[in-house]
């Protein structure tokens, strides 16, 4: 088997475990995102993670996990370093137009080229801290960049009046949750069990309070 097959196969078994039923060559195109990244990080350290197996369990299928939860035609990946998890959804659930925000050149620059490379439409990067941000999106991922009180305080104004937003977390914040700003609640907390990876995974899922 080849180290691409071999790839492949964690990959469409991890899917199936997730339960998730993706479009016809989405899973050639996560790998091919999965390679590029791996080929840029060794030249521009774009992730702590170097094994490509792992790639696939920390990346790609973390990245999917949050798949069922994600609802809008808009979405902004605030502090998206790499495309994460950006990138996997939009190659996952195509027709979404995607914000990808972060304030690192080298990876925004990385960001455009996967989006030349993958022919992601309707996708693009800007570098920007999260705060500086423009726009309004019915869905917001984020990935344990910050605690909750600062994710909502520095990037809550991008947040839709209707809007979701999806803060993935290691285990369950339960002291941040105190620190939720006035105007936001928290709707849910899920437990994610992603394939192969033996670390907790949450999603907490927060939205406007009702005026």
């Amino acid at each position: 088997m080849t180290a691409r097959a071999a790839l492949q196969a964690r990959l469409e078994q991890g899917i199936a475990a997730l339960g998730l039923a993706l479009p016809a060559g989405a899973v050639e195109r996560l790998l091919d995102y999965q390679a590029l990244l791996e080929r840029w990080n060794a030249a521009y350290n774009l992730t702590a993670v170097r094994d490509p197996a792992e790639m696939v369990t920390r990346h790609l299928l973390d990245s999917l996990a949050i798949l069922p939860f994600v609802q809008g035609e808009t979405l902004a990946d605030l502090g998206t370093g790499p495309g994460l998890p950006g990138i996997p959804l939009a190659i996952a659930a195509p027709g979404r137009q995607i914000l990808l925000v972060d304030s690192n050149g080298k990876k925004v620059r990385f960001l455009r080229e996967a989006i030349r490379a993958l022919k992601l439409d309707g996708v693009r990067a800007v570098q920007s801290r999260v705060e500086d941000a423009e726009g309004s999106f019915d869905c917001i991922t984020a990935r344990a960049f910050a605690s909750l009180a600062d994710m909502l305080g520095w990037g809550g104004h991008l947040l839709a009046p209707d809007g979701s937003w999806l803060a993935m977390k290691g285990k369950a914040p339960d002291e941040e949750l105190p620190g939720v700003p006035p105007g936001y609640t928290v709707r849910g907390i899920h437990a994610l069990a992603v394939p192969g990876l033996e670390a907790e995974r949450s999603l907490v899922v927060l939205g406007r309070t009702a005026d």
